[in-house]
C-alpha cells in the first residue's frame, strides 16, 4: 500500500507545523485512481442537458495532505433569468456565459455555519464563553431565550427548539428585526433536534457581545487570514457563480439574477453578515478548512484550535457539524464522517477515520430554487469512500 505521507515541518518558530495541501497522485494520497475517475465523470455529467442538477460544478477530494482530485464542470453564470411560463431558464449567449474554473467562488449557504461553530469554540477555548452557559447570561436583552435557558452547547446542537426560521426580509428595518429575534421563543422542547438558522444567529450576537468584534472580523482574523484562505469572505463577490433569479411566489424578496451578493434573504437582510449565511468561498480554500479540522486544528505553522476542542466538535452529536449523515454523505457515513450542506448547492465531509475529505461546490439554485436533491451529494461521497485504500 502505498504510504501516506503524513509528516511535519517546522515553521519559522521552530515549532512543529502541520503539512500543507499538495495536488499529487490517487495513489501518492492512497486512494483507488479509477474510482476517482468515476467521481470526475459523474460531476461533469451533473452539469450537463437541459436540466442539469446544476449548470456550474467544483469537486476537490483528497487523504491526508493530498489533494486528489481538483476539477470544475459546467457554467459559473449560464442563465440571464428565469421563465416561470416555460418552467425553464432564459439561456445567455454561448459568448456570454461565465464558465466555472477550480477558482470559481461559490455561496456558501449553511456552510457559514461552521465557521459561526468554530469562531465559538475559539472563544469557549479561551474562556470568554462558557459551552453550557445560557444564552440569557450574554443577551439578557434577548428575552425570551434567557426565560426559556438556552444553552451555548444547544444553539450548536440545534436543540434549542427554536423554529427554523423568521420572516427577517419582511421587516421594514433593523431595530423591527432585533425585536422580532429578540423576543422569539422555543417552539420545540428544549433537547429536541429541530435544525434552525436561529440557532447560528444567536450564536452571532454571542460572539459579538463576548468579543466586541463583528463575526466577519472573528471569522477573517480567527480563522481565514492565518490559515491563508484569501478566497474566503462575506460579500459582496462580483466573481462568484449565479445563484438565482429571486422573483416572489418561488423565493421571499424579489431582486433578480443574484450574483456574488448573498443568497439567502434573512442574511440579505441583515446586511449580508450573519450567522447562518453569508461566506463565499472557493473549493481550495474549503479543502483548507477540512484539512485544518482533520490535523487537529493546525495547518502549516498555524493553528486556530487546540486538537481537544476540534475532537469536542466532532464527536457525536457534534457542534456545528452533522455527524454519519448518509442522505448526503454516501457511504462516508457510519464511522463518525461529519459534515454540512448549504441550500445553495455546497456540501464539504470530513472522514477522521480515514482522513478524507470531499468538497463538492455547486450552484443548484441557478436560475431558481428547487426540491432538495442531495443524491449527487451522497453519490460523491460514496465514490470517495470507495477509493480509500485501507
Amino acid at each position: 500500500m502505498p504510504s501516506l505521507e503524513h509528516t511535519y515541518d517546522r515553521g519559522g518558530s521552530g515549532e512543529l507545523s502541520a503539512p500543507r495541501l499538495r495536488n499529487d497522485t490517487p495513489e501518492r494520497a492512497g486512494l483507488d485512481p479509477e474510482e476517482l475517475r468515476h467521481l470526475i465523470r459523474e460531476v461533469h455529467a451533473l452539469t450537463t442537458g437541459d436540466r442539469p442538477w446544476a449548470p456550474g460544478t467544483v469537486v476537490v477530494a483528497g487523504r491526508g495532505p493530498v489533494i486528489a482530485v481538483e476539477e470544475a464542470a459546467g457554467w459559473a453564470v449560464r442563465y440571464a433569468a428565469y421563465d416561470p411560463e416555460t418552467d425553464s431558464g432564459i439561456e445567455l449567449p454561448p459568448a456570454a456565459r461565465v464558465p466555472t474554473t477550480v477558482d470559481t467562488p461559490f455561496d456558501l449557504a449553511s456552510l457559514t455555519k461552521l465557521f459561526t461553530a468554530v469562531a465559538a469554540m475559539q472563544q469557549i477555548e479561551r474562556g470568554t464563553l462558557g459551552i453550557d452557559a445560557r444564552v440569557g447570561a450574554y443577551l439578557p436583552d434577548f428575552r425570551a431565550a434567557a426565560r426559556h435557558g438556552i444553552t451555548v452547547r444547544q444553539l450548536l446542537t440545534h436543540t434549542s427548539g427554536l423554529r427554523p426560521e423568521l420572516p427577517l426580509y419582511a421587516c421594514a428595518d433593523d431595530a423591527e428585526r432585533m425585536a422580532m429575534l429578540r423576543a422569539e421563543a422555543p417552539v420545540a422542547e428544549p433537547g429536541e433536534y429541530v435544525y434552525s438558522d436561529l440557532n447560528l444567529l444567536l450564536l452571532q450576537f454571542v460572539l459579538e457581545r463576548v468579543s466586541g468584534r463583528t463575526l466577519d472580523v472573528l471569522i477573517h482574523d480567527g480563522i481565514t487570514r492565518p490559515l491563508g484562505m484569501t478566497s474566503t469572505d462575506f460579500g459582496p463577490c462580483p466573481g462568484a457563480a449565479a445563484t438565482e433569479d429571486q422573483r416572489r411566489p418561488w423565493a421571499k424578496a424579489d431582486r433578480g439574477m443574484l450574483r456574488g451578493v448573498v443568497h439567502d434573504e434573512n442574511a440579505w437582510a441583515l446586511g449580508g453578515v450573519a450567522g447562518h449565511a453569508g461566506l463565499f468561498s472557493t473549493a481550495r480554500d474549503l479543502a483548507i478548512f477540512c484539512r485544518t479540522l482533520l490535523a487537529g486544528g493546525s495547518y502549516g505553522p498555524a493553528r486556530i484550535l487546540g486538537s481537544d476542542f476540534v475532537e469536542l466538535m466532532l464527536t457525536p452529536p457534534g457542534l456545528g457539524f452533522g455527524v454519519d449523515q448518509a442522505w448526503f454523505m454516501g457511504e462516508l457515513a457510519g464511522r463518525g464522517a461529519v459534515g454540512h450542506t448549504g441550500f445553495t448547492g455546497t456540501s464539504v465531509v470530513l472522514d477522521p477515520a480515514t482522513d478524507t475529505f470531499l468538497v463538492l461546490l455547486a450552484n443548484t439554485v441557478h436560475p431558481r430554487r428547487r426540491g432538495a436533491d442531495s443524491g449527487p451529494r451522497a453519490a460523491a461521497g460514496t465514490r470517495v469512500a470507495r477509493a480509500v485504500r485501507g
